[in-house]
C-alpha cells in the first residue's frame, strides 16, 4: 500500500527523520525547485543538549521541542508524515513505513543515533537512557520517586535510594552531575526535610582516562575539578559492567549500591533494514562518501549521527554532534541545487565550531578554535549559544525565563511525578 502524497513535476527528496541534519536539509530546501517529504515517528523536532534539564525538572518538555509543520507553514511542495521506517528498498526506490510504503526520487537517512549498551541485556533492562523527551520524563519521575521513596524505607537501605550512578563523562553525563549536585544543595533539603542528603551520592563513572574526551586535558581537569567542589565523586578510566536494578558493577571489581543508573556512555547509529551489508560501518553507521552519499548506492545520502564519512582527519567518522549533522544537512541542500543547475558537487569539510558544557550554576568549560575559558564567562556564552539554537521566539523566551527563575531562586519549579498509563508498570 503506497501513501497518498500530491503529485509534483518537481523530484522528490525523502527525508527520514527530522532531528538537526534532516531538519537543517529540509529548511534549507524550502524555496529549491524539489518535493520535499519528512518522515518522522514524532511531530516535533527535539533540542537533544537541553533532555538532561527536563530530566532534572529544570525545563518544561514543551519548551525544548517544535512542531514540523509550523516551521514549514505555507511552504510549496512541503510534505510531513507521521510514521516508523520499517526498511528501505533501494531497488524499488520506496521507503516501507507503518503507513504505507513513500516512493523517492533521492533518499537522504538522517535517522539519528540510539542508545548502545554494547550487548549488555542487564543494564539495557534497568539502567536509565535519555535520548528523547519521553525517556527524559520517564528518568525525572524515576529520580524523584527515588526520593518519595527512601521515606518508606530502613535507614540501612535507604543510601541506595538516594545513589544516583551516571554511566559516561561526555558533556550529558557532566552536566547532568553538575545539575544533580546542585538540587541536593538548595533544592532537594528544603522538599525533603527528613532526609539526610549527607548519605546521598552521585558517582560519575567514565570509560577514559579524562572527563570530556573530546575537549583538551585542561578542559577535562577543570570539569572534574568543578564537579568535585560540588561534591560528586568522578570515576575514570572505570567502566559499569553490569547493574541489575540494585546494584552497579565496576569494572574496578568495586560496586555501588544505587537504584538509579543513568545511562550516558554511548550511542550507535539508526541503521536501517534493506541497506547493502556492505554499507554498514563502525558503531552501525551508514558508510558515505565525502558528497554524504552512501557507498554503492545512487541517490542514496546519509547525514548526522548514522553517517560514518572516513577522512584523513576523522578516520573513525566525525564527532556525533549536532554541528556535524547541521553541516551536512547545509551541505547537502546546496548540493542538490547545484544537481538541478547541473553544477560539480562540492565535498564535505567539517567546520569545528568548538564544544562546550556546562558544571552548573556559574561554571562552564568551553573549547573556541582559538580560545578556551572558563567560569562564569564561559557559563554565559552556553548560555546565549543554546538559547540562539532553540527553534521559536516563545521556546527561547520560554527557556531563558527559566533559567532565570531559577538562577534567582534556588528553585526548579517543575519537580512533578506524571505518568502515562504504560508508565505504572515501572
Amino acid at each position: 500500500m503506497g501513501v497518498h502524497i500530491a503529485k509534483s513535476t518537481d523530484e522528490r527528496i525523502v527525508i527520514i527523520g527530522g532531528g538537526f541534519g534532516g531538519l537543517e536539509l529540509a529548511r534549507r530546501l524550502r524555496k529549491a525547485n524539489y518535493q520535499v517529504v519528512v518522515i518522522d515517528k514524532n511531530n516535533y523536532h527535539q533540542f537533544q543538549p537541553l533532555f538532561y534539564q527536563v530530566a532534572t525538572s529544570g525545563l518544561e518538555p514543551s519548551s525544548i521541542i517544535f512542531p514540523f509543520r509550523k516551521n514549514f507553514q505555507k511552504v510549496r511542495n512541503f510534505h510531513f508524515r507521521l510514521a516508523e521506517v520499517d526498511a528501505v528498498d533501494t531497488k524499488a526506490k520506496q521507503v516501507k513505513t507503518s503507513i504505507g510504503d513513500i516512493d523517492y526520487d533521492h533518499l537522504v537517512i538522517a535517522a539519528g543515533a540510539g542508545n548502545n549498551f554494547f550487548g549488555n541485556e542487564q543494564i539495557e533492562k534497568y539502567a536509565y537512557p535519555m535520548k528523547s523527551i519521553k525517556e527524559s520524563l520517564k528518568l525525572r519521575n524515576k529520580i524523584l520517586e527515588r526520593f518519595e521513596e527512601a521515606l518508606s524505607v530502613n535507614p540501612e537501605e535507604r543510601g541506595a535510594y538516594l545513589t544516583v550512578t551516571i554511566a559516561g563523562g561526555g558533556p550529558t553525563g557532566v552536566e547532568l552531575a553538575g545539575t544533580l549536585a546542585e538540587m541536593k544543595r538548595y533544592i532537594l533539603p528544603k522538599d525533603y526535610p527528613e532526609l539526610n542528603f549527607d548519605e546521598m551520592r552521585i558517582v560519575l563513572v567514565e570509560g577514559a582516562k579524562h572527563l570530556l574526551s573530546a575537549m583538551s586535558e585542561k578542559s577535562s581537569e577543570k570539569a572534574k575539578q568543578y564537579l568535585e567542589k560540588l561534591g560528586v565523586e568522578v570515576k575514570v578510566d572505570t567502566r559499569v559492567n553490569d547493574f541489575d536494578g540494585k546494584i552497579v558493577q565496576l569494572s574496578d571489581e568495586t560496586t555501588i549500591a544505587s537504584k538509579t543508573l543513568i545511562w550516558a556512555a554511548g550511542i550507535k547509529g539508526n541503521f536501517l533494514k534493506g541497506l547493502p551489508d556492505e554499507t554498514l560501518g563502525r558503531g552501525n553507521r551508514i558508510l558515505v562518501d565525502e558528497f554524504n552519499q552512501v557507498k554503492g548506492l545512487e541517490n542514496v545520502y546519509a547525514i548526522g549521527d548514522v553517517a560514518m564519512m572516513v577522512t584523513e582527519a576523522y578516520p573513525n567518522g566525525h564527532p556525533q554532534l549536532a554541528q556535524v549533522a547541521i553541516q551536512q544537512g547545509n551541505l547537502l541542500s546546496k548540493n542538490f541545487k547545484r544537481k538541478i543547475l547541473g553544477k560539480s558537487l562540492s565535498g564535505f569539510s567539517y567546520r569545528n565550531l568548538g564544544t562546550m558544557a556546562t558544571i552548573g550554576r556559574n561554571k562552564a568549560v568551553v573549547e573556541l578554535p582559538k580560545y578556551k575559558f572558563y567560569g562564569f564567562f564561559a557559563w554565559t556564552v552556553w548560555m546565549l549559544v543554546h538559547l540562539r539554537s532553540i527553534l521559536g521566539v516563545k521556546n527561547k523566551f520560554l527557556v531563558f525565563l527559566n533559567w532565570v527563575w531559577n538562577y534567582f531562586t534556588y528553585n526548579l519549579s517543575l519537580r512533578l511525578i506524571i505518568k502515562r498509563n504504560d508508565d505504572l508498570k515501572d
